[in-house]
């Protein structure tokens, strides 16, 4: 890969009416979709990387199997917001992505999500091992700033939430 590779990609988003509740607020179910739908894009856009052509040349893909997310402030009705992911952990057979919603101009977090994915057979879904070149990759992509513990996800929020106040206030 070359050395200009975005650890961190980030896509502004326009929250649409029909994602809204009646309150106008991005409904709950949907931060889901936008993280993920984000997440797709940065890996096509910034790693050339199709997750359904990967998962049929392989024979494998990844799975999900735990999302923790945390609602912080509500993402409205036409506004644009700004998602930024990143892999924060990664072994043989799993990895952690990282995903923020802010606002805008990146200084107010609107709501924080860790996927757990697990590397799976398809069509079989048991767990398998990364290849020796997507071992490489995530070994690139891994965000070593962030220091991952499955238990501490309350606790990454309180710093993201702590280092952008610190940034606003300048």
């Amino acid at each position: 890969m070359a050395a200009s590779l975005v650890q961190v990609p980030e896509t502004p988003h326009r929250v649409r009416f029909q994602d809204c509740d009646m309150l106008g607020h991005l409904n709950n179910a949907r931060y889901l979709d936008y993280f993920l739908n984000a997440r797709e894009e940065h890996a096509l856009q910034h790693y050339t990387l199709n997750l359904g052509e990967l998962a049929q040349e392989l024979g494998a893909g990844w799975v999900i199997t735990k999302h923790c997310i945390a609602y912080l402030r509500p993402a409205r009705h036409a506004e644009t917001v700004l998602i930024r992911t990143q892999l924060i952990h990664f072994d043989n057979s799993n990895l952690v992505v990282e995903m923020q919603m802010l606002r805008e101009d990146g200084l107010q977090l609107k709501a924080v999500l860790w996927s757990e994915m697990v590397f799976v057979r398809v069509p079989g879904g048991t767990r398998t091992e990364h290849s020796d070149a997507l071992m490489d990759l995530l070994e690139e992509l891994d965000v070593e700033e962030v220091s991952y513990d499955p238990d501490g996800f309350d606790e990454r929020v309180r710093r993201l939430r702590k280092d952008l106040k610190r940034e606003r206030n300048g």
